[in-house]
């Protein structure tokens, strides 16, 4: 039997809290605290990527890294979710915190030694290995914590704090860089790596910050879990049930497609045809488009229909036509530069010849959010079950950085720029009918939380959990 902490009622609901402004055991909270470190963390390595090769003017050492770096989290994505709930989310949180830094001191230091790309590729191996777990806590806190009605507007307020930060994140170099005007190709200075590492210093301390997850008290007074606890067994034996589900399989070419196309849109679309200092404020308007990409999509999935159903078919019909529309405009714009070669780079200060470009990258970033916005809705519309739900997440990051891996190497082996986007152009569009495949065949229209708790409840009384030291919250 799965124990329960101390005192709670065996009902799905506790007492109703006290109506505080905003408390911090309340899922509000605790998923604006995720926002906020990934603000610091993902935000900042996002904004670093979207210069194009790590800010280095040669990609070849960034392709390497981020290689290493997703193939590592491709494992470690899967077991995240595992490793989250043995160690619970602030063990697991600050374990893979500590690896953002380090990669953006590997790239620190090859300013200075351009000659070795050990540093740079060991540092992206880490990394992969503690994005796995970060992102892991992140899936299982977003999707879980959040009412079930509600989880479209969570969703897209975790991505607003979040892309806040690669918005940000883009001014650094924007301004550290601004004088540096030149028409030629450069690295950014290290001004830059070190504000960037600054930054993320901040979001390893706000890790220690979370609460365990069955701590957490919605406005209705129910929790977001009962369970307390997992063994290392029943994980394990959880992970391998993954690749055999039906739900997930029919997650896998979404989620391969969902981060392939940052390779294409960084190196190949910002990192090619701009100036450095342009690089920067493409950015900052990249993720504040992702931002209205967010909270657009997060209203239409809760507030749009009637049915969940419904709205997430609705999700899918709107992010069909956008898509296709983006990257119809994508593959007009690759065939101004078709052998790759784009000799005079573009500057913010050159008028209409900057206007068609800079549109299509932002356009990029607003379908970038409404992707993985509603791929997370999904997700969280499968069950309620916090312990599912952080696997089924970890294995979504786990894939989705399988195919990033790829998409690396593809770009390493210089695979020609309109095959890179003829295959990106190619998975979007087989996401399409997958997933309003398993919005139809998965999700109910039933939105109640109570309903769903006690429904998992019962499955949850037939498994057994050894105790475990492992838990650290």
């Amino acid at each position: 039997m799965m124990q329960q902490p101390d005192g709670e009622s065996s009902s799905p609901a506790a007492a109703k809290p006290a109506g505080l402004l905003l408390r911090w055991n309340s899922p509000l909270a605790q998923v604006s605290l995720i926002g906020l470190v990934c603000f610091c963390l993902p935000g900042m390595y996002n904004a670093l990527n979207g210069l194009g090769g790590g800010g280095q003017a040669d990609h070849t050492a960034a392709d390497n890294a981020n290689t290493a770096l997703y193939a590592c989290f491709a494992v470690f994505g899967v077991l995240g979710g595992a490793i989250h709930n043995l160690l619970g989310p602030r063990a697991t949180l600050f374990l893979g915190s500590l690896t953002y830094p380090l990669y953006v001191a590997a790239f620190l230091n090859y300013n200075h030694r351009p000659g070795s790309q050990v540093f740079p590729v060991v540092a992206g191996a880490l990394l992969g290995v503690g994005a796995g777990l970060l992102w892991a806590a992140q899936g299982a806190i977003m999707t879980s914590y959040p009412p079930p009605g509600r989880r479209g507007t969570y969703i897209s307020l975790f991505w607003c704090i979040f892309s806040l930060g690669s918005v940000l994140g883009g001014l650094l170099p924007l301004s550290l860089n601004y004088r540096r005007s030149g028409k030629a190709a450069a690295s950014v200075n290290d001004g830059t790596y070190i504000a960037f590492m600054a930054v993320m210093l901040v979001g390893v301390a706000l890790t220690l910050l979370f609460l365990p997850p069955h701590k957490i008290v919605r406005d209705d007074g129910s929790r977001a879990t009962r369970v307390t606890f997992s063994s290392p067994a029943t994980e394990a034996g959880e992970v391998l049930r993954l690749f055999a589900d039906w739900k997930m399989l029919l997650l896998l070419v979404p989620a391969v497609g969902s981060n392939f196309f940052y390779t294409y849109q960084f190196n190949n679309v910002n990192g090619l045809l701009f100036t450095l200092r342009t690089k920067g404020l493409n950015n900052v308007v990249y993720w504040g488009a992702q931002m209205l990409g967010s909270v657009g999509l997060g209203y239409l999935l809760d507030f749009g229909f009637a049915g969940r159903r419904k709205r997430g078919l609705a999700g899918v019909a709107v992010f069909t036509v956008l898509g296709t529309a983006i990257w119809g405009g994508g593959f007009a714009n690759q065939l101004r530069y078709a052998d790759g070669e784009w000799p005079d780079l573009i500057d913010f200060k050159d008028g209409r010849r900057y206007a068609g470009p800079f549109l299509l990258y932002c356009s990029y970033g607003l379908l970038d959010a409404m992707f993985q916005s509603l791929i997370y809705w999904i997700i969280g519309a499968l069950t309620n079950d916090t312990q599912v739900l952080s696997r089924y997440a970890g294995f979504y990051k786990g894939v989705q950085s399988a195919g990033a891996a790829v998409s690396w190497q593809v770009d390493f082996h210089k695979t020609p720029l309109m095959t890179q986007l003829i295959v990106n152009w190619g998975l979007i569009t087989v996401s399409y009918p997958l997933l309003a495949l398993l919005v139809f065949l998965a999700v109910k229209d039933e939105d109640s939380s109570v309903v769903s708790s006690i429904e998992e409840d019962k499955d949850n009384n037939d498994k057994v959990s050894a105790p475990t030291n492992f838990n650290f919250t």
